[in-house]
């Protein structure tokens, strides 16, 4: 029996292909924007002989799955980029945004992704 917080699938390896299994099961209303989104990458990937594009994809979409594959999980975010978006006051939208932060801190940990706590100007 599922758990409210168990996850709906497996932690889906960090590829294009396995990630894009995974939008289909957890968030199939938005396989046709990872699929764009894959080709343009794709294709920016072998124009340049980069692959940061193809690691921006993986990331990007290892995120989204991270947190669409807990149900809670995803309609916390939801409801959290919806009070920020609203919020009538600063502290509102900080409260909002600071747990999106931890949200997505979680869903970077659990992808295997680094991140950096803060972010400092080099200027």
């Amino acid at each position: 029996m599922l758990t409210p917080d168990a996850p709906l699938i497996p932690r889906p390896a960090n590829t294009p292909e396995a990630l894009r299994t995974a939008v289909a099961q957890v968030m199939p209303d938005s396989l046709a924007t990872f699929d764009a989104e894959y080709a343009e990458a794709l294709c920016e990937a072998h124009s340049t002989g980069n692959a940061g594009p193809m690691r921006r994809l993986v990331g990007q979409w290892a995120v989204y799955v991270a947190i669409e594959r807990h149900p809670k999980r995803a309609a916390r975010f939801r409801c959290l980029e919806a009070t920020a978006d609203q919020a009538e006051t600063v502290e509102e939208a900080l409260a909002a945004t600071s747990e999106l932060g931890r949200i997505l801190d979680q869903a970077l940990a659990e992808a295997g992704l680094p991140y950096a706590r803060s972010v400092r100007s080099s200027a």
